[in-house]
This record gives structure tokens, sequence and C-alpha cells, in this order.
């Protein structure tokens, strides 16, 4: 088990009260933050449909959206399960830079090659001596199990060693042990004080955690404004999360930080194109509605339908409402309701999609049960 983000409920809330208090503020649902298995983007940002096959046959609606298919849908009562945020990440890949500055050659040549237990047994003599890059590769592995059993607590003991020493990855990790209290005596103080020294140090999941420790501790604007710098630094190194971040502190002008939507469409673009699935809806529905930059209806249809198939539930329900007003596509009332079908599969429930489903025929509500059956 290892740990990569926090929740991202805090931000939500202080934009969410603040768009509240500042007239035609407008906010979009915040989800939890995901594991970091992105590679940096450094490229300008391309607002263009995603790579995916094309819309239906057909010339896309270019006129002005239906007003009941095109608006946002109404805030869920009962908020969807947000995915957890203690997931292992993907271990195909891994920066040599995290270990420290100078890694165990020899161990981590193993680790890279996939033979994690010959890399544990290498780094662990170096890490009995002090060495603080291979105490990080030995918590690396025992806190994903690689090649070893899992052992978090003992992950959390060479972290800790490690972080002593000032290895920004294992200062990381540790503050992060350190606020979940499980494997490591929880100690509030000293992770701040870990997390604020890896985020210095250039860690970008640290900036963006830092931020998240910064808004939890003071979720007034003056507290956003302090997490905007980190958020802005860790977004500047393509960290999908933190773009996603300061693009709603651009939507709703907080943190000192002037609304600017033409540049949280960007960032919008940019979290987007890693498959960052709210920021592919937040997209689709600025493209639709011609937010931050032009209205672009096939483009909109192509994001919705992307985070749609991703599993993003608001997304399915929404692309339902596409198909119903035949808006960047052709209408199509069969996928229309199996997208809503799904959509209430996972819980959500929206009366006017209700209503449009209980319209449907017999044929046509057959066949929409099947076509959900059949999807993502």
């Amino acid at each position: 088990m290892r740990w990569s983000r926090l929740p991202f409920a805090a931000l939500a809330a202080a934009l969410t009260v603040q768009a509240a208090a500042a007239a035609g503020a407008q906010t979009v649902p915040v989800p939890q933050p995901r594991p970091d298995t992105s590679t940096p983007q450094t490229s300008a940002p391309d607002t263009s449909a995603p790579d995916t096959s094309a819309p239906s046959a057909g010339a896309p609606s270019t006129g002005a959206p239906n007003a009941g298919a095109a608006a946002a849908d109404k805030p869920i009562e009962t908020p969807l399960p947000q995915p957890a945020t203690l997931q292992p990440p993907s271990a195909d890949t891994v920066n040599p830079d995290r270990f420290g500055a100078k890694p165990p050659d020899a161990a981590y040549g193993a680790f890279q090659r996939g033979l994690y237990r010959t890399a544990y047994n290498l780094a662990m003599v170096r890490a009995k001596n002090g060495d603080p890059a291979a105490q990080t590769l030995v918590a690396e592995i025992l806190s994903r199990g690689l090649g070893v059993p899992l052992n978090a607590a003992e992950a959390a003991k060479w972290y800790g060693l490690a972080a002593e020493q000032g290895v920004p990855e294992a200062q990381f990790q540790y503050a992060l042990m350190l606020l979940d209290g499980r494997y490591a005596k929880k100690d509030d103080k000293e992770a701040y004080a870990l997390m604020q020294a890896a985020a210095e140090a250039g860690n970008r999941l640290a900036q963006f955690n830092f931020a998240q420790l910064l808004v939890q501790q003071d979720p007034g604007d003056a507290g956003i404004a302090k997490a905007a710098v980190y958020y802005e630094r860790a977004a500047a190194t393509g960290l999908a999360d933190a773009e996603y971040a300061m693009a709603q502190i651009f939507a709703n002008g907080a943190g000192g930080k002037p609304r600017d939507d033409a540049k949280a469409r960007l960032l919008l673009a940019q979290a987007a194109r890693q498959n960052y699935d709210t920021a592919q809806l937040d997209l689709a529905a600025w493209m639709i509605e011609g937010r931050g930059g032009e209205r672009d209806l096939k483009s909109g249809f192509a994001w919705m339908r992307r985070a749609a198939e991703g599993g993003n539930v608001a997304a399915q329900n929404r692309l339902a409402k596409l198909y119903m007003g035949g808006i960047g596509t052709d209408p199509d009332l069969i996928l229309a309701g199996a997208w809503y079908i799904v959509a209430r599969r996972a819980g959500l429930i929206d009366p006017q999609m209700d209503d449009f489903l209980q319209g449907l025929d017999d044929d046509q509500t057959k066949q929409a049960l099947q076509k959900a059956n059949r999807l993502p």
C-alpha cells in the first residue's frame, strides 16, 4: 500500500462557499485526486476533440443547444461515492530521482528490470548502513509488496529514516503516513513540516498535497491564496490534479487570482488530455456553452463521451442528455436511454431523465436496456 494524494474536498468546499458569496461565479464538482501515473506535459494544450471515434454520422448541431438538454445537472442530493485516495500506483515506470541524489545503482538497476527481490536484498545492505537512497528504495518495495510481502509498517520505518536525511520522496511518503496514523504514529505537525520540505525541494506530489493541507488549515481566501502558489508549481510540471485545482481557482476568481475563464479552460484541457475524467466533463460543458472560448458542440460531445466511457457517472447522465437533444451529434433516443440507465444504476437520479425514460415505448426501452448492458 502506498499513498499519493490527500482528499480534494477542502478546496471544493472552500471554492463552493466563495462562489455562493460572489455574484456570477460558477463552480463544478471536484473529485478526489488520483494516483500519479502520468508523464508531465510541457507542450501547449490542445482543446480540440479527443482522439476517439467520430460521433454518429451526420452534421453536428450548430444551433444553440436545447436548454433542457444542455443545462447543467442539478446537484445530486446524495453525493456519489468518491474514488479511494490510497491506491497502489503503477510499478512499470519509476523516476530514479525520487530515491535521492544518488540511487544505489545495482539495486535500482535490478528494480528497473523487475528483479524486485534482488533489488531489495542489494538495497537492504546499504540501507542498514545509512544510505538514504537505499532506504527509500527499500521502503518503496515494501510499500508496494514487490517481490516481498507488503509491509506498510516496515516501509514507514525506512521512509522515516530516509526523510530524516532529506530525501524529498521519503519526506512526502512519510508525511502521508504520519497524517494517516495507521503505520506510523499520527503527527500532524511533523507531517506538515515534512510535506512543506518536500514541496520546497520540488516534489510535485508534495506541492499538491501541501496545498491541500493549507486549504484544510484555512479554507478562506487567504488559505487558497497560499495554496495556489503550490498548486501552480505542481501544475507547471503537468500534474493533472494541480491543473484541475488551478482551473477551479481561475474559474472562481479565488485566492487572489482574477477570474480568467480562458486560462481555466486551457488548464481543463491539459488535465483532460491526461484522462482526468472530471476535467473532461467540465471541458465538455464549457465547450458546449462557449465558456472560456469558442462554442464547439462536436468536441464538447466527444469529451463528454470520453468521460462517460471512463466511468464518470455525472458525464454518463449528461451524455444521455446530449443524445436526447442531438447536441454535438445526431439525436439518438436509444443511446440516451442506455446512458441514463448506466448512470442510474450507479446511483444518480435525474427526474428529467426519469420522465424521458418513461416516455420511451416498450421496444425502445428494451433496446436501451440491451445497449446499457453492453456499455462500459
